[in-house]
């Protein structure tokens, strides 16, 4: 049986941790410039560290991985697998699938980037599905098939409390940050198949949470009605 190792990014909310307790997992820290400064998730910053910097109006952007530290940890890996399963974040969300997909081309199928259109909960599934697919005997070019055939059999949904960081990112204008701000707006956003779009305005957190729990209903009613139905 051939070894094969899986590689996310920690996006997937799987911390390095918890990497470290599942065999052949491993977690690239996505990097945060902070007021200027270089921070990696989960090495020199934690989750409660990065809100805090938010609510102190710190100016934050994030970037790809190094290509370096990637091919670094590939190379390593590799001498004790012989695949690698590389699972990024969303296409849709990052170019660091396209980057990967680019590099991988040099290593001679040993290492497959996985685009399963996935981030966070989700994505952490996924890789829990590699896991088990891998213990099933299947191949690395067989799981990937099947998790960019089931990619789509996820769902997101998500409150934000403030519009301040859709308008810096450009995904609304100032103008409707503005009046939605006024409104005491609170939008619901949706990630299916890795694109963000926004699902619903709510007026208050509970009308947010009441829309997002109707939302999941729907879904179970209707695209995964037959996975409910097989009670997966």
């Amino acid at each position: 049986m051939n070894r094969i190792a899986i590689v996310t990014d920690s996006n997937s909310g799987i911390t390095q941790k918890e990497a470290s307790e599942l065999r052949g997992v491993y977690v690239i820290p996505m990097p945060f410039t902070i007021d200027g400064e270089e921070y990696f998730e989960d090495i020199n910053l934690t989750q409660e560290q990065f809100y805090q910097k938010l609510t102190q109006d710190a100016e934050i952007s994030t970037s790809q991985p190094s290509i370096g530290y990637i091919t670094e940890l590939w190379d390593n890996i590799l001498k004790e697998y012989d695949y690698i399963l590389h699972l990024p974040m969303s296409s849709a969300l990052s170019m660091s699938c396209e980057t990967a997909r680019n590099f991988a081309e040099s290593y001679n199928g040993k290492v497959l980037v996985v685009d399963n259109k996935r981030i966070s909960v989700t994505l952490k599934q996924a890789v829990y599905d590699a896991q088990t697919l891998i213990k099933q005997g299947k191949s690395a070019q067989e799981i990937k098939d099947i998790l960019e055939k089931t990619a789509l059999d996820s769902s997101i949904y998500i409150m934000v409390d403030t519009l301040k960081y859709l308008k810096k990112g450009g995904r609304i204008t100032p103008a409707a940050a503005a009046i939605g701000t006024i409104l005491r707006i609170k939008p619901v956003l949706q990630i299916q198949g890795g694109k963000l779009d926004q699902y619903a305005k709510a007026r208050n957190e509970k009308d947010a949470i009441r829309r997002m729990i109707d939302a999941i209903k729907k879904d179970l009613d209707n695209r995964f009605k037959d996975f409910r139905e097989k009670g997966e």
